[in-house]
């Protein structure tokens, strides 16, 4: 009876023999969309089960303790890493950069099913994340492990994945374009027919697979009635700065409240204090509860009061004042108590959080100019949306991305010109204030980033190991001439040596053309040592510290041919220019055909 693997093994040799690697990628794309649209579907509707629950229970309607359920939620969480998958959830679309740049494209099988357990339990439970970030990590982790079982390269493995983030995004939103956009601006594809055609395969094949279980339901109920009017423009602008301003402090809150729970040594430490926070916050601002879906569509609407809530204050919600106020609050806190969430061990995503803040920024800055006495009315559902594009385009830097993504969810395409307008202004004042985004800062200062900076890519790709020889005879500083000539020189190809002592611990190299006119001086072989012409390198290579674009920068600024490699503060080899460049050549051909 044939096995398991000698019958996979036949399949992989009819395939070889029957259908093209091209048609092949062609047939994996539809089958990845496919498969991402069904996370993307069954992480909604878990979801929306857990939330359901609560919706119709005596918790949210009469007791109104809804604020405790975000901390459960992290309770079962943190039992469910700490008991069974005893390893801590890494933030999506980061912990994906990274595999792409440095592990290949390789993803672990059990980030395919930890992100559908753990972000049901922080979204369902009141977590104010997104359910986008952990549908990505899934599908990403299915192509990934798809791609090993196939023997697909790494190349492939890399496009694969994109369809599988492409297909995520455009299951959860129906913007298969957005969707195609996203793959390429943030994942940092090539954008060339080769890869187009099967990011367009799999999202057209995930929004179908969405279609088909969720029926023609959209997230946001809402057509665009109001056309973009000229004399509007200046206030699209300011938007624009505004959003971007925004961006900029979404970003460095991140940052900066991560740096605090950082400072947590353990878990149940960040349990209490970030749970306890998150209470206290959904306690006074109800609207952060949850994603914010909800949210969103009622400020579309124009139901500003359904939008809010119940608050403290009710009393005064028919002043305006205190409605842009509410708003005011909600765009402040919403990175707040997103990042609180994810800081505490919730898992979850940022891009949705930042459309409710961008909505919610928008909505106040029509409200805003509306009620100021100007004499000027603008249509605040067109803000709105508007402010969630300038959000994203800021806090993501995929201003393209922005644009499609808003337009394809409201069919709002008359909207081009502001959505244009206010995007690029807040990605240009975003990436002139960051050169990072919450994505890749830490990859950037890794130099484990990779951009559409080709050159930049290729190095990022390069492996240090790769490139480093070891083939060199070792001296010893106390050897005589003598003994260098006789157990070195005689025994070695190189016309270089290094020069360590018996811990390994590297002093030094030697030229040939240090000792040729002495080499020959029998006189000089017991009187004079290694040390004697041993010289220091003019550079050294770290291995744990140096990415590849820093020893290619090194060897520029050296002049050198060889440079010694220093790891764990041993001797380790030596890395040639003309190894160096061959391997990179070798890498640019495959990364650009």
């Amino acid at each position: 009876m044939p096995t398991k693997s000698n019958f996979f093994k036949r399949l992989l040799i009819w395939r070889y023999k029957h259908i093209s690697e091209k048609n092949f990628v062609f047939l994996l794309a539809l089958l990845i969309g496919l498969l991402a649209g069904l996370v993307a579907v069954f992480i909604k509707n878990i979801t929306y089960a857990i939330e359901a629950i609560f919706e119709k229970g005596i918790i949210l309607s009469e007791n109104s303790i809804y604020f405790i359920l975000p901390v459960v939620g992290l309770f079962l969480v943190y039992l469910f890493v700490k008991y069974v998958s005893k390893k801590p959830s890494e933030h999506a679309i980061p912990s994906i950069l990274y595999s792409l740049s440095k592990q290949n494209g390789l993803i672990k099988k059990r980030k395919i099913y930890l992100p559908l357990i753990t972000a049901p339990l922080t979204v369902g439970f009141g977590g104010s994340v997104g359910l986008l970030g952990p549908a990505i990590a899934s599908a990403s982790a299915i192509s990934s492990n798809l791609g090993q079982l196939l023997h697909i390269d790494r190349k492939t493995r890399s496009l694969l994945i994109g369809c599988a983030s492409a297909g995520a995004i455009a299951s959860i939103f129906k913007s298969p374009i957005a969707a195609i956009i996203f793959a390429i601006e943030v994942f940092s594809l090539d954008l060339t027919f080769a890869s187009l055609l099967p990011l367009l395969i799999a999202s057209v094949s995930s929004v179908i697979t969405s279609y088909f279980f969720l029926g023609d339901s959209v997230l946001f109920d809402f057509t665009v009635s109001e056309k973009f009017q000229i004399r509007d423009t200046l206030f699209y602008v300011l938007l624009g700065i505004g959003t971007g301003v925004a961006s900029i402090y979404f970003t460095k809150i991140y940052f900066g409240i991560t740096s605090i729970f950082n400072r947590f040594k353990s878990a149940r430490h960040k349990l209490i204090v970030g749970g306890l926070a998150i209470g206290v916050m959904l306690y006074f601002i109800p609207p952060l509860y949850g994603e914010g879906f909800g949210f969103i569509n009622d400020l579309m609407l124009g139901n500003d009061t359904k939008a809010i809530g119940t608050s403290l204050f009710d009393n005064y919600i028919d002043n305006i004042w205190v409605v842009i106020l509410l708003l005011f609050g909600i765009t402040v806190f919403k990175a707040i108590a997103m990042t609180t969430t994810l800081a505490a061990g919730g898992t979850g995503g940022i891009i949705i959080p930042t459309l409710v803040m961008g909505s919610s920024l928008g909505n106040l800055f029509a409200k805003i100019i509306n009620n100021s006495g100007l004499g000027v009315s603008v249509s605040e559902a067109n803000f709105t949306l508007i402010g969630m594009s300038g959000l994203i385009a800021g806090v993501l830097h995929a201003p393209l991305t922005a644009i499609f993504l808003i337009a394809e969810i409201t069919g709002g395409y008359q909207l081009f010109v502001p959505l244009m307008i206010t995007a690029s202004m807040a990605f240009i004042i975003n990436k002139n204030v960051l050169n990072h985004t919450i994505y890749t800062k830490e990859l950037l200062e890794k130099g484990a980033l990779l951009t559409q900076d080709k050159d930049k890519s290729v190095l990022i790709l390069m492996k240090l190991e790769n490139v480093i020889e070891q083939n060199f005879v070792i001296l010893q500083p106390e050897m005589t001439l003598g003994d260098m000539l006789k157990n070195g020189v005689a025994k070695s190809s190189r016309n270089l040596f290094p020069v360590t002592d018996n811990e390994q611990n590297f002093m030094g190299i030697i030229l040939l053309d240090d000792i040729r006119t002495v080499m020959f001086d029998q006189s000089l072989y017991d009187s004079t040592t290694v040390e004697t012409f041993m010289n220091r390198p003019p550079e050294f290579i770290v291995y744990e510290k140096d990415s590849m674009q820093k020893v290619m920068q090194k060897f520029k600024d050296s002049g050198a041919w060889n440079l010694p490699v220093i790891k764990n503060d041993k001797y380790y080899g030596f890395v040639s220019k003309s190894k160096l460049l061959t391997a990179y050549r070798k890498e640019l051909i495959n990364f650009t055909s």
